[in-house]
């Protein structure tokens, strides 16, 4: 039984940041519907896998650098094999869900000349939408693997319930963004997505580094780069119907 408890818990806190982010949903103040933040979760799930299978095939050129023990190969390790695979898994996973999403789903376009009227595709997605989007996926994507660390050490998931969930969530509301303005701004959402791995990898270094100061900072860029995310979001969503 006591088992049980432990199992309950370690999942209670993983899910925890998804749960209050589900809240918002249900004031009707967050750009997307129960449905679709359900789907953006499992997009987060999907973006774990993926980025798992860029790590294992980003993992051999990590042998090759020179610098063995040196920046080169930590750096390496935390902007590429980390952050960069996990962002491109993360991108991949919510250009499929918007994709079949829009295709299979339908969304109303604002300012159609037929209101109400859901059309499969069109007008692309806000990038308020794909801010949501991606933040729901990120913690998605922080709920498996935090529950999988957690499975190990139940100190590491209620730490990563307070820095990492806030951080793939920041990180992915910017590249939720990249995959909604990506066909009209190539260049900004490049740099959107850019933007999401160096936040990530900066926030890896730091947790590897060790001291205080090297955690406060992690925490810093983590709750740093969420509130701006979430600050799009809701300036976005003003007066704006959910998406269905």
């Amino acid at each position: 039984m006591e088992g049980l408890w432990v199992l309950f818990l370690l999942i209670f806190f993983a899910a925890l940041p998804a749960l209050l982010v589900y809240l918002w949903v249900r004031s009707g103040k967050f750009p997307l519907s129960a449905l679709w933040f359900l789907l953006s979760l499992l997009a987060g799930a999907l973006a774990l896998g993926i980025a798992a299978l860029l790590q294992n095939l980003v993992f051999p050129l990590e042998g090759m650098i020179k610098a063995r023990e040196g920046i080169g190969l930590l750096a390496f390790h935390i902007f590429i094999r980390i952050a960069l695979t996990e962002e491109t898994g993360r991108l991949a996973a919510l250009f499929l869900l918007f994709y079949l999403g829009g295709r299979f789903l339908g969304r109303i376009e604002p300012g159609s000349p037929e209101p109400g009227k859901i059309k499969p595709e069109g007008v692309p997605y806000a990038p308020d939408v794909g801010a949501a989007a991606g933040l729901a996926a990120g913690l998605g994507f922080a709920l498996i693997e935090s529950a999988v660390y957690g499975a190990v050490n139940m100190g590491i998931t209620l730490l990563r319930a307070v820095t990492a969930a806030p951080l793939h969530g920041a990180c992915g509301a910017r590249v939720g963004i990249a995959v909604t303005i990506g066909n009209r701004k190539p260049v900004h959402a490049l740099c959107r997505f850019l933007s999401a791995v160096a936040i990530h990898g900066m926030y890896n270094f730091m947790v590897i580094s060790p001291g205080l100061p090297a955690i406060v900072l992690a925490l810093l860029i983590s709750f740093t780069a969420l509130a701006s995310s979430i600050q799009v979001i809701r300036a976005g969503a003003g007066g704006v119907k959910p998406l269905r």
